[in-house]
């Protein structure tokens, strides 16, 4: 195997953290910003790329941090080792309410596909790339964008999504039409593509979108229940204007209190 294996245990329901177990010189990598606590012995090292064994020499680090920028990441992950003697810990947070996914790609065929800010960690060796939307349309339309993330490796993966999950395997032929922001993740066979709503009405008035993602088997998807850009647009939303009632004592009269 070309990945650290690592063990982890997962604590909390809708505000979750993921504990790493590190045996000693095991590393695992995580985005910049993720960390909770970590044990004295283990050591954090900020690098280019994702510290995959494809990525070589410094044009390979490079390649890794440009495809990074271009999935909207930072240009550096981190990576904690264990220097100690024993075994140590290292937890990682989720940034938003929802759930933590563990996923063991020697059990996925090696590949995830998952929307472009859902990578949380993973061990060294799992490459962190991207994948290109094969079909305009989807690239256009699919509500996460043309690129999405492309986790490959045969180690442990941790990826993260908003609201309850729910896992769903599609037979051969078999077919799901999904929000375009509730889709997480989904396992390489997986043919994805975009559908237009249909019906004039329904597209302008049913509050659903234009759009809707048509998910194909065989293969495993991941679905969340609150994207981050619908709980994102409801909390805008609810926001009071600045010229609002200031005796409220609402989110805006915090803002002013600030501001004072």
């Amino acid at each position: 195997m070309n990945n650290h294996e690592i063990d982890y245990k997962l604590y909390g329901d809708d505000m979750q953290f993921v504990e790493v177990e590190l045996d000693p010189q095991e590393t695992v990598i995580a985005e910049a910003g993720s960390l909770m606590m970590m044990d004295e012995d283990i050591k954090m090292e900020t690098i280019f790329g994702d510290g995959s064994s494809k990525q070589g020499g410094l044009v390979d680090k490079l390649i890794g941090a440009g495809k990074r920028v271009v999935t909207g990441e930072t240009l550096f992950m981190t990576t904690f080792t264990n220097n100690g003697m024993g075994k140590k810990l290292v937890s990682f947070a989720s940034p938003y309410p929802g759930k933590i996914i563990p996923m063991d790609l020697s059990e996925l065929n090696g590949k995830i596909i998952c929307q472009k800010d859902a990578f949380l960690a993973a061990a060294k060796g799992v490459s962190v790339g991207i994948e290109f939307q094969r079909k305009i349309r989807t690239g256009f339309f699919g509500g996460e964008g043309f690129i999405m993330q492309k986790l490959e490796g045969d180690g442990m993966a941790f990826v993260h999504a908003g609201g309850t999950i729910h896992k769903r395997t599609l037979k051969p032929g078999e077919k799901l039409k999904v929000d375009t922001g509730c889709l997480v993740a989904m396992t390489g066979s997986v043919d994805y593509n975009i559908e237009f709503v249909g019906g004039i009405k329904t597209a302008l008035f049913g509050g659903e979108g234009l759009f809707f993602a048509t998910l194909s088997g065989p293969g495993t998807v991941w679905i969340q229940s609150l994207p981050f850009s619908r709980l994102a647009s409801r909390v805008f939303a609810a926001l009071p204007e600045r010229g609002g009632n200031k005796g409220e004592g609402g989110i805006g009269g915090l803002f002013d209190m600030f501001n004072k």
